[in-house]
């Protein structure tokens, strides 16, 4: 059943922001008074097509689903001396450089374009999101003895983040953001925060911690940080598990483990999924009193990130919401936030690509087709808006990918036509052959790039 929610989830994903994007290039060619021989959703050989409109455009379906494309009258691609004098006036190379710097670019704007009525529809009907409130873990990882970052730096559990680097912040999306942003631009991150009982504090975290962050994964978490979750309340206890068997029951507050404290359900689940087949005190407090509980948490296999661990597990389920907010925006606000949460990613987006040319972030960050379905497919089960927000990333991704200057891209068209404006003459044709050849080397480069990542983060 989840492999056919993520096949359906990829492929309503990738078919949208195909079409979109052929739709821009589409459109403004028509605007332009270019004639559309074919659009085409997916590349290779058409398995479907239907002929409408004055200049019977095919429209079509293609065998490969990975991409798609708009033929237009090309002299490039044929002979036209059979066509009609108003025919040829249609052809794309006998338009002037700017209306074909127009069509290729609409392709990538029309990316743009989708993920702010996204974003904008969205904010506009409030999205419900874990407060910025955090849980601050002491130490760098749960049996290491030096201090994390945060902690370093004086954050404590309970605090609530009001700012980072002088940018509000109201929930836990916008906290990670910017300490992403930080992090990428390798900046001290300022973070102004509300103490209950104590007033308000600003905090550092300095620039050589955000820099030395692998920016592959949980940033936050690295450095100490996660969202705060309410008391590690036992809410339900199956029958026959270690759990029941130890006598833990519903309702029970989780104090510590073999002596050590847990902070919330998640440092809880974390001890016990190290203790798999080890002997476990549990101390709880029930009605007002203090007890005691032995119980041996079970073996068994999980996947992670990392592959199939062993993890303990003892039959019991733990209080993990944590404190959640709804944030509507009015139409006007929507929009102003909408466009620089997309122009943010676009130039996050261009940071990274161009740390990776220079090898300060790792090429493991490429990802392919496949870890693409995968997160359609858990955005998806997490509901409308964490999936339409997966969307309207991929599509920013997708519209600054079209940019890049490489030949057979539209970045790498627009880079022509632009040499075409300061030199007034067009790229030479022998040039452009031996370009093509090489965008495409480099475009299959990086595919298998991307799925070498996507299969070794399965393995």
């Amino acid at each position: 059943m989840n492999f056919l929610q993520t096949a359906l989830a990829f492929a309503v994903c990738l078919g949208s922001l195909i079409i979109f994007h052929e739709l821009g290039h589409y459109l403004v060619a028509r605007w332009c008074g270019v004639k559309v021989l074919r659009f085409s959703v997916g590349m290779g050989k058409v398995v479907w097509s239907r002929r409408f409109g004055r200049d019977q455009t095919e429209w079509a379906v293609s065998a490969l689903p990975l991409g798609g494309y708009v033929k237009m009258l090309d002299a490039r691609e044929g002979d036209l001396g059979d066509l009609p004098a108003e025919d040829l006036k249609r052809e794309f190379t006998r338009q002037n450089v700017w209306k074909r710097i127009a069509i290729v670019a609409a392709g990538p704007l029309a990316n743009f374009l989708l993920a702010i009525l996204l974003y904008a529809g969205l904010y506009l009907h409030g999205v419900e999101e874990p407060t910025s409130k955090i849980n601050v873990r002491a130490t760098e990882t749960a049996t290491a003895a030096a201090p994390s970052a945060a902690w370093s730096a004086g954050l404590r559990s309970g605090d609530v983040v009001t700012a980072v680097n002088e940018q509000p912040v109201a929930v836990w999306s916008e906290l990670r953001w910017n300490l992403m942003q930080a992090a990428i631009d390798k900046t001290e991150a300022r973070i102004a925060v509300e103490r209950a009982g104590q007033g308000r504090f600003s905090f550092v975290l300095p620039a050589a911690v955000l820099a030395a962050q692998d920016l592959d994964g949980d940033v936050p978490g690295k450095l100490g940080l996660g969202v705060a979750r309410p008391a590690p309340v036992v809410a339900e206890v199956i029958a026959a598990s270690p759990a029941a068997h130890g006598g833990l029951q519903k309702g029970d507050l989780l104090l510590s483990v073999d002596g050590v404290p847990v902070a919330d359900g998640i440092a809880f689940i974390e001890t016990i999924g190290n203790a798999a087949g080890k002997t476990v005190r549990v101390a709880v407090r029930r009605a007002g009193q203090q007890l005691v509980l032995a119980m041996v948490p079970r073996a068994e296999q999980a996947k992670t990130g990392k592959g199939t661990v062993t993890v303990g597990k003892i039959g019991a389920y733990i209080a993990l919401q944590p404190d959640m907010i709804t944030v509507p925006s009015s139409p006007l606000a929507a929009v102003g936030k909408a466009v620089a949460r997309v122009w943010d990613t676009s130039v996050m987006s261009v940071k990274m690509i161009g740390k990776m040319i220079t090898g300060e972030v790792s090429l493991k960050n490429v990802t392919g087709p496949i870890t693409i379905a995968d997160y359609a497919g858990q955005t998806a089960r997490m509901g409308a808006a964490s999936y339409l927000s997966f969307i309207a990333f991929i599509s920013i991704s997708l519209g600054v990918m079209n940019l890049l200057p490489i030949p057979v891209l539209d970045g790498g068209h627009l880079l022509y036509y632009s040499l075409e404006v300061l030199t007034g003459r067009s790229v030479p044709e022998r040039f452009g052959e031996i370009a093509q050849r090489l965008g495409i080397g480099l475009l299959l480069t990086l595919m298998l790039l991307a799925v070498f990542n996507d299969v070794a983060r399965l393995l």
